[in-house]
């Protein structure tokens, strides 16, 4: 059995990179960054006007003849005298022979002449936004391995990319094993129960913009598993299984993967839940096998298969948020123990997080409305409130 840090490690050892392909650029947010974004031009472009009011030549003089109006986008109109100014709008292009804008509410326009305010002295190059004063030309704006969210999706449409390369994201088949689990179209007999594992894990992954994955059941007969299980790894790099995987009479799973060619890289973790997990690779395969209940399932794939995906797309590993525990928690086993949680921000800014044990770890039900879980270290069995603890969140990305 391994820790939950050794696992990690085995997994970041073996992890394939899945490549890169181009998408529009509407498409590439929650995706990563597979190329360097450079400046294609100073930032700004020119010297911008920051406030709407009167540009001018900064003399003394404190009224001016207009000359003419100049809107943002509208080509510079260049200043004709020391005399004159030229009403201006926040983004335009500084006129030529100017130097400071003077902002409107500190004018008096009347006759066609602006007046400053008696009281108001303006500073020379005052609401000029420098040319290159941002970035010059050329400077590296976005590095592979970037997240692409709403910020950075600007930064990629203001250098003209209409299309942008990213990770690559690989088929991924999302299988649930068990001959008690049915879908929502059928009716319940006495002895089933619902099929939630398969759900929520696709559900996490489209949220990150994994689309292309699919759901699969297979039922505990070990010739079929075998043949099906077999013509998926053909047709996914990756394979993320519930159930199965203990030392059940009926958890036919590891056997039939290692029958199949998958090598097994660990065989079981010390945490709670989700102490049987299993994970093994074939080629550049990935298979992720974990334990069947419910939060076990959840709080593996949050874990491990998450963060691995976007691993192998080309994101580098973060580091997991700090949390202050709000209350006491005991936890006894030597196992590390992954403990959901309500988090809020205190006055001082701190992430408090409360902890909310379920029942078992077939209680997913109380999953719904926390945030995410903390991770409290197998060597100790007190968790004082007060103590910081990582924190990870149930919607990665």
């Amino acid at each position: 059995m391994v820790t939950v840090s050794e696992a990690w490690q085995h997994i970041l050892e073996v992890l394939p990179d899945f490549g890169s392909e181009t998408v529009a650029l509407e498409d590439a947010c929650g995706r990563v960054l597979r190329q360097t974004v450079t400046a294609e031009r100073d930032q700004p472009p020119f010297d911008r006007v920051m406030m709407d009011g009167i540009a001018i030549r900064h003399t003394g003089a404190r009224r001016f003849r207009l000359q003419a109006t100049q809107q943002a986008g509208d080509a510079p109109i260049t200043l004709s005298s020391d005399e004159h100014c030229i009403e201006i709008m926040t983004g335009a292009v500084l006129p030529p022979g100017t130097d400071t804008v003077v902002p409107v509410e500190r004018i008096a326009v009347a006759d066609g002449h602006a007046e400053l305010e008696a009281d108001y002295e303006p500073e020379r190059g005052q609401f000029v936004h420098r040319r290159g004063s941002d970035h010059p030309e050329g400077a590296l704006l976005l590095a592979p391995g970037s997240l692409i969210g709403g910020p950075e999706a600007a930064v990629l449409a203001s250098q003209g990319l209409a299309r942008v390369a990213v990770g690559r994201h690989p088929a991924v088949a999302v299988v649930s094993t068990g001959n008690e689990l049915v879908g929502p179209e059928r009716a319940l007999q006495p002895q089933e129960i619902r099929a939630s594992n398969g759900p929520a894990m696709l559900a996490v992954l489209r949220h990150n913009g994994f689309a292309g994955c699919r759901d699969i059941h297979l039922r505990d007969e070990p010739a079929a598993m075998r043949n099906q299980l077999g013509g998926l790894l053909e047709e996914h790099r990756v394979l993320i299984l519930s159930g199965g995987v203990s030392k059940g009479k009926a958890d036919y799973v590891p056997g039939i993967l290692s029958e199949l060619g998958v090598e097994v890289v660990f065989h079981g973790v010390s945490q709670r839940p989700g102490k049987p997990m299993w994970f093994g690779v074939r080629d550049d395969r990935l298979v992720f096998a974990l334990p069947g209940n419910p939060v076990s399932t959840l709080v593996c794939f949050r874990r491990y298969v998450v963060p691995a995906l976007f691993g192998a797309a080309g994101l580098a590993p973060a580091t997991p948020e700090t949390a202050i525990l709000s209350a006491e928690y005991r936890f006894r086993p030597s196992l590390t123990c992954f403990l959901p949680a309500h988090v809020r921000t205190d006055d001082g800014g701190r992430l408090m997080a409360a902890p909310s044990p379920t029942n078992t770890s077939g209680d997913f039900t109380t999953l719904a409305g926390t945030s995410g879980f903390v991770e409290l270290d197998r060597e100790r069995e007190n968790f004082p409130a007060g103590t910081p603890v990582p924190f990870y969140r149930w919607q990665a990305g």
